[in-house]
């Protein structure tokens, strides 16, 4: 192998596949990088064996080849050197890197000790913008909490309808659900859980480009892709495993009415549970006590350690008078996720299920569980 790629070119590649770099003992393979020449184009591989990543570019191309090298020392080596063309090639079992005054010969290892990334390009597959896509995940992608015992609540639930798909996560204690319209509808239903580690890389990757993203569907894997503006070829390329198992019907969770509706400007209610939070104790635990009459619903917390916490709040309240405990953490992230200034807050009682939703939209709903008295 013997290329010449620019400096920033490389850097970016390296940013991108190093996420999924595996420190491992049992396995030291998977902390390296496979380095591919051909066709001028270079090919930068890793995986952990759940995630691969492939990240390509157009290069001046002198001899193809294929290398295996240390992720760590190869990223550290390229993002020191100067912004200018960097020369790679092969010579006997090591890499020899050199820009401008720079040299460095770096040990390899054979590729054939690199484990395979499985390509998906049969079937049918979907176009989305990945700047959206990446948005919409980020609303659901934090609820989801690792569990041995239930894996498949483990990761984000991905319903692909006709010209909708359905975002959903869980941890048992609260949901969330987004939903994304879609303009190239697809022929058949399809839905698949993708492990949370997956959705966070895909937010990190193609979250800070406006483009498009083409995903590949497999019975036990997806692939997501996205193009070069230069020339119609894969740019990135994260195929994934997915989890096995049954989602459960989270539907059946969601109140299908309330009896007290709020809405309030979001900011101050979560300034108030925010304030209320330092008074929350251990159980993280602060009160929600809606008075109807009074058109106010006051945030109180206590702690036998730091004293009480009072506050109110105005705002639009239909239904009855109500009190439920919750846990202001699991307010708090639920509010941060919606983009409108005002929401709408729906209770039923102090032990069912609330429902937070912005104002004047249906794509986003997040469910939080009450902490229900002892």
């Amino acid at each position: 192998m013997k290329i010449i790629i620019l400096q920033e070119k490389l850097k970016e590649g390296i940013k991108i596949i190093e996420r999924a770099t595996q420190k491992t003992l049992t396995l030291p393979i998977l902390q390296n990088v496979l380095l591919k020449s051909e066709k001028n184009f270079l090919t930068l591989e890793t995986t952990n064996l759940e995630i691969g990543i492939k990240w390509q570019a157009l290069i001046k191309l002198e001899k193809e080849g294929e290398i295996l090298v240390p992720t760590r020392i190869f990223s550290n080596l390229i993002n020191l050197l100067p912004n200018k063309p960097v020369q790679l090639e092969v010579k006997g079992s090591n890499l020899l890197i050199q820009c401008e005054n720079y040299k460095t010969e770096l040990k390899g290892l054979p590729s054939t000790e690199f484990p395979i990334i499985p390509q998906l390009k049969e079937g049918e597959n979907i176009s989305i913008n990945s700047l959206l896509l990446s948005q919409s995940l980020g609303q659901v992608v934090n609820v989801a909490s690792p569990s041995i015992a239930r894996p498949e609540v483990s990761g984000v639930y991905f319903s692909f309808q006709k010209d909708l798909i359905k975002m959903v996560a869980t941890d048992s204690f609260r949901l969330a659900e987004k939903k994304l319209f879609i303009k190239s509808p697809l022929l058949q239903e399809y839905s698949l859980i993708l492990p949370q580690q997956t959705a966070k890389e895909i937010i990190g990757i193609f979250g800070d480009k406006d483009e498009d993203l083409q995903i590949y569907f497999s019975s036990n894997q997806v692939l997501f892709e996205s193009t070069m503006s230069e020339v119609a070829h894969p740019r990135v390329q994260l195929t994934s495993k997915l989890i096995e198992g049954e989602y459960p019907n989270y539907q059946e969770i969601i109140p299908k009415k309330y009896e007290t509706q709020i809405v309030f400007p979001k900011n101050e209610l979560l300034n108030q549970i925010k304030t209320a939070s330092i008074f929350s104790g251990k159980v993280n635990e602060i009160k929600l006590k809606v008075s109807s009459k009074e058109k106010k619903i006051y945030i109180l917390s206590q702690s036998p350690d730091l004293g009480d916490y009072k506050s109110f709040l105005s705002g639009k309240i239909k239904g009855k008078d109500v009190q439920a405990s919750f846990n202001h953490r699991f307010l708090a992230d639920g509010l941060s996720e919606i983009k409108t200034p005002e929401i709408v807050f729906e209770l039923v009682n102090e032990e069912s299920p609330a429902i937070i939703k912005p104002l004047g939209e249906e794509d986003y709903l997040y469910v939080v569980m009450p902490i229900k008295a002892t």
